[in-house]
């Protein structure tokens, strides 16, 4: 993953009501979610809803599927993982040159 992509998906997530839909979508599962049970379970206006959504499709967290009149809302795990990978993979790297200095300086 590129920086610049982990940056445009953290911005996204960034908002207190957009973390909640993602959060809201990531655990309805593979199955998704229809868009008005996203909204019935956060409450929140349904144009509110609808630019936050758009706003998780545009930086590929979220897919939509439209099923007649209904419209399901699914978490891209890939790009979760992804995400979260770009985040941990690093984690600590650095950590053995910091303790080797340290043990030099003693």
């Amino acid at each position: 993953m590129n920086i610049e992509l982990a940056a445009k998906q953290l911005e996204a997530l960034g908002n207190p009501t957009r973390l909640k839909v993602y959060r809201a979508v990531v655990r309805a599962g593979r199955g998704g979610l229809p868009v008005n049970q996203v909204q019935e379970r956060l409450g929140i206006p349904a144009s509110t809803l609808s630019h936050h959504l758009q706003r998780l499709v545009q930086n590929g967290l979220v897919s939509q599927e439209r099923h007649g009149t209904t419209l399901i809302c699914r978490a891209v795990y890939p790009a979760m993982n992804a995400l979260i990978g770009f985040l941990a993979d690093e984690c600590c790297a650095d950590e053995g040159c910091a303790a080797e200095a340290s043990e030099r300086a003693v």
